[in-house]
């Protein structure tokens, strides 16, 4: 699996600006506000869930966004949802948790993994992810993000999760 050193050489190898800053460990939405307050841009949280049929989903949105469980799989068209155990998550993703991230996306050699943009991230100029670790925070612009995804191979399910509905996958603008 990747490291954080990993992750940075390929942001650098696919010539995606970056900027990261080192922090206390951070497990949960609503930490390190204080390290928030320092950090311009869009914040995250990151949910790894399993749905009912073994497929596996990661959801990245934004941190203050309200995610209702309950009524998503009948959104994204999964089967119902719950969050996956830890060792699925090492396993695939290669992070445990509180440092799950769009970035661990690079782990997922086998594509496992469907992934789900927040619509307010898609459109967010700058947006903030821990870099395979949670004693740390990576910035990247929207263009780093979509050559990011590019370049693992991965197009986002883009969902606003204020009207619950998919408005469609990541598409450059």
């Amino acid at each position: 699996m990747k490291t954080r050193a990993d992750l940075l050489a390929f942001l650098d190898a696919h010539q995606i600006a970056h900027r990261t800053v080192d922090h206390p460990a951070v497990f949960r939405v609503g930490e390190g506000e204080e390290i928030k307050a320092g950090l311009p841009g869009a914040h995250t949280k990151n949910l790894f869930l399993k749905d009912a049929k073994d497929r596996l989903w990661l959801i990245s949105a934004a941190d203050r966004t309200t995610i209702d469980l309950k009524r998503l799989h009948t959104v994204i068209g999964s089967a119902r949802l719950s969050f996956g155990r830890e060792a699925l998550m090492v396993e695939t993703l290669g992070v445990t948790p509180g440092s799950v991230t769009a970035f661990a996306l690079l782990n997922d050699v086998e594509r496992q993994v469907t992934f789900v943009l927040d619509k307010a991230l898609a459109q967010a100029p700058l947006v903030n992810f821990h870099p395979l670790t949670n004693t740390a925070t990576t910035a990247v612009d929207q263009a780093g993000l979509r050559a990011f995804l590019a370049a693992v191979g991965v197009t986002p399910l883009i969902v606003d999760f204020e009207a619950m509905e998919v408005v469609g996958p990541q598409t450059a603008r």
